[in-house]
């Protein structure tokens, strides 16, 4: 079997996705928009299964993917889904004196998510969870080519 696109190309797939999350966040730099993702998947993962964050995992490239599961206590029961405006303070309050993230750190992370992965198969994953997870990665568009996979 020949090795896994996502492994290959994986800096590529990184710069992309974290280019897409830093510019929609209009942030100054790669590590401003690291700590936003790290934050925003982190506030998205206490609230799942961890066999329900596997499953998300799974579709999400390579660099992504273990962001998303590195340091998780999977004995951690998950914790009930809130507002937008809560679990975006909650996103902001990671490493709160070295984080500039912004108010739309979900929205620009679910697009990255959503212009990395085939969405299809986020799509699939994402109709076995409750409503809350669905609407956490849901973008709104009025135009659904902004949302097509940016490295096929």
């Amino acid at each position: 079997m020949p090795m896994p696109w996502t492994y290959r190309h994986a800096s590529k797939e990184w710069a992309a996705f974290l280019s897409d999350a830093r510019d929609v966040m209009r942030l100054g730099s790669d590590n401003m928009a690291y700590t936003a993702v790290q934050a925003v998947f982190l506030v998205f993962r206490r609230r799942v299964t961890p066999r329900q964050g596997i499953a998300l995992a799974g579709v999400l490239p390579s660099v992504p993917r273990a962001i998303f599961v590195h340091g998780w206590d999977i004995e951690a029961p998950p914790v009930p889904f809130a507002d937008r405006a809560s679990l975006t303070a909650e996103a902001q309050a990671l490493r709160p004196n070295h984080n500039l993230t912004p108010a739309n750190c979900i929205e620009a992370t679910a697009r990255a998510v959503r212009r990395s992965v085939d969405q299809r198969d986020l799509d699939r994953v994402l109709a076995t969870m409750p409503e809350p997870a669905r609407a956490f990665w849901h973008v709104a568009t009025d135009d659904p080519s902004e949302l097509s996979q940016r490295i096929i």
